[in-house]
């Protein structure tokens, strides 16, 4: 079905989560959690997880009313995108967190590995087949990648981080299998550390990607980004690890255009690659005009097939407010109808 589709419409991940739910304002405070942060769910313990399903079931319904094709869970089970796989995994101490720095520079406080990573069992599968059994609209699901979870660990067992990142994407790999397997369409690895530490992206983070794809069946995409809209302002409008992604095994490439003004003939560099355009800026709160957003499509399209085109937010959307959300999704939505009439 997704690959008859022409400039399909699509989103990264989250989408925001309702404010009976979670205390968002505990939430825009603090880094996004590495470890776990059940302080800031507003839902004791006994009826949360009914109360994630209930705001799931809102999430699918906005994301199909506003017209988006291909449509998450909107990740309202997470405190991060990150840190529910990452401290699922066995490995990681369930006493002692560990410290890193993070991409803005700053001590983190995150897992620490003291034993062999290893996935215990499956992590994501409920919330796939959840939103599976929601939706009759094709489903994507993220996982945290393992050159990330490595740069968003502190490792206290492995002889070096290539070591770590390669046993992460063993338990990466294991969970995409076993999502394929329970209907995923798309299965999509997030991976912001490599725009943030390009050399050692190159040294060791494309193999362990490669390792995480290896032998699985079904549509893949990874997602680079320069961070969360509300803690980086100011983005550069090149990556420093893009072309380097041709090589890698993901049949999609996610990228922001939107916020950072990305030159888009870096685009000419991926010639394999489906790209996943972030044509709506999370940073600013004005809701773009269709126009708009068909404008940056167009843009793309003088260096990327139509074919080979999908449409999306620049990244995750869970800090924004909800009604910008949704607004800016219907936009989105709109300017990719424009575009394909427009193509025939």
């Amino acid at each position: 079905m997704i690959e008859r589709m022409l400039l399909p419409t699509t989103v990264v991940g989250s989408y925001p989560q309702p404010d009976w739910l979670i205390d968002r304002e505990n939430l825009a405070k603090r880094p996004p959690p590495r470890v776990r942060a059940r302080e800031v769910w507003r839902i004791p313990e006994p009826w949360l997880e009914q109360a994630q399903d209930d705001a799931t079931i809102v999430a699918i319904h906005e994301m199909e009313g506003a017209g988006v094709d291909i449509i998450s869970d909107g990740e309202m089970r997470r405190e991060s995108y990150s840190n529910r796989l990452a401290n699922a995994l066995g490995g990681i101490d369930g006493v002692r967190p560990g410290s890193a720095i993070s991409r803005s520079g700053k001590p983190d406080i995150v897992p620490l590995v003291s034993g062999p990573i290893r996935r215990l069992a499956p992590v994501e599968v409920r919330d796939l087949t959840f939103l599976r059994a929601h939706t009759a609209r094709p489903v994507k699901i993220t996982l945290p990648g393992p050159f990330t979870m490595t740069q968003q660990a502190q490792n206290a067992y492995y002889p070096d981080e290539d070591s770590l990142a390669m046993a992460y994407a063993e338990a990466v790999n294991e969970e995409i299998k076993d999502l394929f397997a329970a209907g995923a369409d798309v299965v999509q690895i997030d991976e912001p550390y490599m725009q943030a530490r390009p050399e050692l992206a190159r040294r060791y983070g494309l193999k362990a990607l490669n390792r995480a794809l290896a032998g699985v069946t079904g549509t893949t995409a990874v997602h680079l980004c320069f961070g969360y809209a509300y803690i980086m302002k100011d983005k550069p409008a090149g990556y420093s690890c893009l072309p380097e992604l041709e090589h890698c095994l993901a049949d999609q490439v996610s990228i922001e255009a939107a916020q950072p003004k990305l030159d888009l003939s870096i685009l000419k560099e991926l010639p394999s690659k489906t790209i996943i355009l972030g044509v709506i800026d999370l940073n600013d709160p004005a809701v773009e005009s269709a126009a708009t957003v068909a404008g940056r499509i167009r843009a793309a399209l003088e260096f990327v097939s139509p074919e080979k085109l999908v449409i999306a937010p620049d990244c995750g959307m869970k800090y924004i407010l909800r009604e910008a959300a949704l607004a800016k999704l219907k936009a989105m939505v709109e300017g990719a109808r424009m575009v394909r009439a427009e193509l025939g």
